[in-house]
């Protein structure tokens, strides 16, 4: 009989909706059962193309037995943390802060009925002993009989874990209110990053590994910055080489384009094969920016087959990109992606099994499972000397065997698609098409974004605010934090590469809801969730990013950007409150913040802001197209039509006759405008 969450939209709650379980969704109704019948709630956090959650699924909450002393003993309450970050972010930091290590998913915790604060919490339980671990029905009666009969150490944890958690927000508003921020972090983080690199692998620490992008993008812009006088080479070498290793790794998918959530080992070589739309968008725009400033031809091709792939895969009809691929298929992690050796000479010619079985280290040991999972073991180079070839000859062999090899892929049975439409994740893939796509000239990527735009406009935006999740076309639970600062980033992003009056209207529209609705008015900074809000446990105000950038540091650039380009001081202003509530913890642990060293760097060194307008759009695009070249990350170019609403500093810039005009800006200081195309490129090649 299928439980309470039947009606949910979540395709990961809908996997459970037939479960033995008595699954409640969280809310009101759940929260209240558990008061009136002093049940102590098990809460459950997990998401669809999680291997682990899919693992304790089968083995505990579709087990009849399991489920019956889950119901006998608790409030079970399933939530899938894509949908509710604010939830999982909460009871992440509590694991931490219970266990003194990192949770993870699927996250299992229990909660005191009446302040919703966990007592025991961990992450996958066996259903029977193992790893040191009694089974999972064993752990339910111990925390039941816990809770039972030691009711007043529960409630003196809890009290002492609700003050920490109340007091984990930075409050450096008023302790850094008069001091000067300045470049120390950003030296500071730039020597921890490499400290913690690998010289061999690429990355930074050992297995798992994960890419951080938003530290691989340090890296690149503390180069940028140094280029001009002494260039940091060794900064640059290591965001390369890590981006290199990354790419011929099976973290990426060699066939069909788009980054795993990560790899189990250092060498990159197998990953845990889920697909996040919020890992694939960041890895695009940080592979353009990387070609932009290398010119390296291997990040041209990532970002070439990670934009097919999601235009392919993850983009609805709507317009909307879908948020995971699963790991699993067929009931096996990673069954899409294997091959046997047998199958790929079944499929490939003589020529091309050569190059293949060189090029993927087939002819060594199977790397996952007794199987293949493709890896790059090999340069074009070496495989055409060993060969006798010309290195274009192997390039094609190689083109040959990779569409074979993808056209056979195709007809398996495929991962699951979690295609619920969430729209911090859509912020981050609008960011990355458009920064890719003003790159590579590849209008056809910024269509994409555009599309994306648009159905966050026509969908999930209400009355100013925007929805966190959409699914079936039903838009559903309050944004967050990043929904709001990762969506104005992509669309600033957007408006680089293509204007449009509504696009520059929807981000003016939402930097002033991220102002009324989440800023901190006393100490600075933004707090996860609104002001209205339901009230939980915790309010967060997160400066340290994690597998996506902090939501401060992205609404802290994007604020200060908005201001410069617009005039608007109230925009700079709560960027620089935001920069000074976070300054303790950038002083102290700077490459934990890499996001946030970003709107640093600008606030000590205020973007070059261009300025172009004018009537005819060819020449808008070829004026724009000048502006692009090279890797400037402190650079913001727009082309302003004539015929654009603007208003401000963007309203004051005036062409005479339609002619095109630039004008550029840093900080409060302006040239003279030009008005020819020649003394515009000759201003850009002395930058």
């Amino acid at each position: 009989m299928p439980n309470r969450l039947r009606e949910e939209t979540s395709p990961y709650l809908l996997q459970h909706a037939d479960n033995p379980v008595d699954w409640h969704p969280w809310g009101e109704e759940a929260l209240a059962l558990a008061r009136e019948t002093d049940k102590p709630i098990l809460l459950s956090i997990g998401y669809s193309a999680c291997h682990w959650c899919h693992v304790m699924a089968h083995e505990s909450f579709e087990d009849p037995a399991t489920a019956e002393v889950m119901n006998t003993l608790f409030v079970n309450i399933k939530v899938d943390r894509e949908e509710r970050p604010d939830l999982d972010k909460i009871y992440q930091s509590a694991h931490q802060l219970l266990n003194r290590r990192p949770g993870g998913w699927p996250l299992t915790a229990f909660l005191a009925p009446d302040d919703h604060l966990p007592f025991f919490i961990g992450t996958y339980f066996p259903p029977r002993a193992a790893h040191g671990m009694p089974p999972f029905t064993e752990i339910l009666q111990r925390v039941h009989d816990f809770y039972r009969e030691h009711r007043a150490d529960i409630d003196r944890q809890n009290t002492e874990l609700a003050a920490v958690l109340r007091n984990m927000n930075p409050g450096g508003g008023d302790a850094a209110a008069g001091a000067e921020l300045n470049t120390t972090p950003l030296d500071a983080a730039r020597r921890q990053l490499e400290a913690d690199s690998d010289r061999v692998h690429g990355g930074f620490g050992g297995a798992p590994k994960f890419p951080h992008p938003t530290s691989i993008e340090r890296l690149l812009r503390h180069w940028a910055a140094t280029r001009a006088s002494t260039p940091d080479d060794t900064a640059l070498q290591l965001a390369r080489h890590t981006l290199l290793a990354m790419a011929a790794g099976g973290i990426y998918d060699q066939l069909g384009g788009g980054f795993c959530r990560y790899s189990v080992d250092a060498e990159w070589q197998i990953p845990h094969f889920e697909k996040m739309l919020y890992d694939n968008g960041p890895l695009l725009a940080l592979y353009a920016e990387a070609h932009a400033a290398t010119g390296e031809v291997t990040f041209a091709r990532i970002c070439d087959e990670t934009a097919a792939w999601v235009m392919r895969e993850m983009q609805s009809p709507e317009g909307g990109y879908y948020a995971t691929l699963d790991a699993d298929s067929e009931g096996e992690e990673g069954r899409f992606y294997a091959w046997t050796r047998e199958e790929i000479a079944a499929l490939l010619d003589e020529d091309e099994l050569a190059v293949a079985e060189r090029i993927y280290g087939l002819d060594g040991t199977p790397n996952f499972e007794g199987k293949w999972h493709l890896c790059v073991h090999a340069s074009t180079d070496s495989v055409a000397a060993a060969l006798g070839l010309d290195e274009d000859t192997v390039r094609e062999r190689l083109h040959s065997a990779r569409a074979k090899l993808f056209a056979a892929r195709e007809r398996r049975v495929r991962p699951g698609r979690d295609e619920k439409v969430l729209t911090a994740w859509n912020g981050l893939m609008i960011r990355g098409m458009a920064i890719a796509g003003r790159i590579f000239g590849r209008p056809d990527w910024i269509d994409s974004a555009t599309r994306a735009v648009d159905f966050i406009r026509d969908t999930l935006l209400h009355d100013g605010r925007l929805h966190a999740t959409c699914k079936d076309g039903r838009a559903r639970l309050m944004g967050c934090l990043d929904d709001y600062a990762f969506v104005m980033d992509g669309l600033l992003e957007l408006l680089q590469a293509r204007w449009r009056d509504t696009d520059y209207a929807l981000l003016t529209q939402l930097a002033d809801s991220l102002l009324a609705h989440f800023e901190d008015r006393e100490h600075g900074g933004f707090f996860f969730t609104a002001h209205d809000h339901e009230h939980l446990i915790q309010r967060p105000k997160p400066f340290s990013d994690d597998a996506t950038p902090a939501g401060n540091a992205v609404a802290a650039t994007v604020l200060a950007r908005l201001g410069h380009i617009n005039g608007e001081t109230r925009f700079l202003a709560a960027a620089e409150r935001t920069l000074r509530c976070a300054w303790p913890a950038l002083q102290q642990f700077p490459h934990a913040h890499c996001g946030m060293l970003r709107a640093l760097e600008e606030y000590c060194f205020p973007p070059t802001l261009l300025i172009i307008r004018g009537s005819d759009e060819n020449e808008l695009r070829t004026w724009l197209r000048a502006a692009r070249q090279g890797y400037h990350p402190r650079r913001l170019a727009l082309a302003v039509p004539d015929t654009a609403r603007v208003s401000g500093l963007l309203a004051e810039r005036r062409t005479d006759g339609g002619k095109p005009r630039a004008w550029w800006c840093s900080g409060t200081r302006c040239r003279a405008p030009v008005d020819s195309l020649d003394a515009f490129e000759e201003y850009l090649r002395k930058k």
